[in-house]
């Protein structure tokens, strides 16, 4: 099946172009030219990938990015006329997986949609026991064999990069990861932005699982205690 992006942009010669280019790559669009339209179009079921205008009549980029962020993990490309580096940060820090310029090439475009879509589409590679693809620490099960996660044998709903933090932790247990390292395991090597991702990440992860022992390791990172040493 193809994959469903959303492209949110006031210029109707961009929203075109972009659009046909997609098309011809084989892939499904639909069109808005506000946030909001975007927004009530997509309850209840999000694309698979957004491409995201800041510059917006009423609600801007930016605030819609925020709202995409707090009930899905997809994929968000800002474009934008404005190209300060505090621009790219703040739409990175707010969610975005990559920032392009404008004006720009719909081919470069494509290219980077193709590259973000791969990235989701590769399948957690299990570096501990494979047999089992399920990994515990204390309370705490993560199966790898269909990515999910349980609490005191409750199933938890965690996003696709709570899960791959959560897994990168608990085959890893007392093993302090530097923010760094964690970005580039949970957003690729290529991701531009504050690590203040992982510290969100983590903030909404303890909000979700009251007594999750992830610990803060100042100044540094995280890890993820082994209890059963506590015993």
């Amino acid at each position: 099946m193809a994959y469903h992006i959303f492209i949110v942009e006031d210029d109707p010669n961009i929203r075109e172009i972009v659009s046909a280019y997609l098309k011809k790559d084989g892939y499904r669009v639909s069109i808005a030219d506000n946030a909001e339209d975007a927004w009530e179009l997509t309850r209840g079921q999000q694309p698979d990938m957004w491409i995201l205008d800041i510059m917006l009549p009423g609600m801007d980029g930016y605030e819609l990015c925020k709202k995409i962020r707090q009930e899905s993990e997809v994929p968000i490309i800002i474009i934008s006329a404005k190209d300060e580096e505090v621009d790219k940060i703040l739409g990175l820090e707010l969610g975005g997986d990559d920032y392009l310029t404008k004006p720009f090439s719909p081919r470069e475009l494509v290219a980077r949609v193709k590259r973000l879509f791969k990235r989701v589409a590769q399948v957690y590679q299990p570096i501990g026991d494979t047999t089992t693809h399920q990994f515990k620490a204390g309370e705490l099960i993560v199966k790898a064999n269909d990515r999910r996660v349980f609490w005191h044998n409750k199933e938890v709903e965690v996003t696709a990069k709570e899960y791959d933090l959560l897994c990168n932790l608990v085959q890893n247990q007392n093993r302090a990861f530097s923010r760094e390292e964690l970005l580039t395991l949970i957003w690729g090597e290529d991701y531009f932005g504050s690590d203040r991702a992982v510290d969100d990440l983590v903030k909404r992860l303890r909000k979700k699982i009251d007594g999750l022992p992830i610990e803060t390791v100042w100044g540094f990172g995280y890890r993820l205690r082994d209890e059963s040493e506590d015993q």
